[in-house]
């Protein structure tokens, strides 16, 4: 038999490919852990998130510090914002984050570095070589409504009314919630939109 017959060929051909490092799953965003303490939003696991996207925590909490308006700074290993945020708030930012400066537009993989070449910033993908320059967008909220009567969305009971409604709050929009406590993360369901007000129930797993 000849060494280079077609059976010969396919088993150099396999014995010779790259091991497989990864399951071609695309990569997703560690669930933000927020409690509210006061007039403060409290990022208990922003280290670990800063971690798995490969970047320093202090450029992760400058872009969502400049991008939410608010105040902040790091304790340890939590990032600690001056105001009320949102669930939904918190987790669109990291996306806009990590689409912008970590996820290769080519492979879609987080093997990023960033590089400055004169003022350009560059990330530059180590899984597949491609590399491109870094654009910041701007998160733009008047596409349509932050809420949608009907849609199912996270959020973080920040207050408590005076018929002891919970109260939560995304982007313009100040949400009742009947049957929850302040400082608790729940999944709602939107019932009403009255202006920026809106009206939900809680939404059992």
């Amino acid at each position: 038999m000849s060494e280079y017959d077609y059976e010969s060929l396919l088993k150099r051909a396999k014995a010779n490919l790259p091991e497989v490092t990864s399951n071609g799953e695309r990569f997703q965003i560690l669930e933000p852990d927020l409690f509210i303490e006061g007039k403060t939003t409290v990022f208990k696991n922003f280290g670990e998130i800063a971690e798995s996207f490969r970047r320093e925590p202090e450029a992760i909490l400058a872009y969502l510090l400049r991008e939410m308006g608010t105040a902040g700074n790091l304790d340890g290993r939590r990032a600690i914002f001056k105001s009320r945020l949102g669930m939904e708030q918190v987790k669109t930012r990291l996306k806009a984050y990590l689409n912008t400066f970590v996820l290769c537009s080519e492979c879609g993989k987080p093997d990023s570095k960033l590089v400055k070449e004169g003022r350009v910033l560059i990330l530059e993908c180590e899984a597949c070589g491609a590399h491109r320059p870094v654009k910041v967008p701007r998160i733009i909220t008047v596409e349509g409504p932050a809420l949608v009567v009907g849609n199912t969305y996270d959020v973080i009971i920040q207050d408590l009314g005076k018929k002891g409604d919970g109260i939560a709050k995304v982007d313009k929009y100040i949400i009742f919630v009947p049957g929850t406590t302040k400082g608790t993360t729940v999944k709602i369901k939107i019932d009403n939109i009255s202006g920026t007000s809106a009206f939900a129930q809680v939404v059992t797993e």
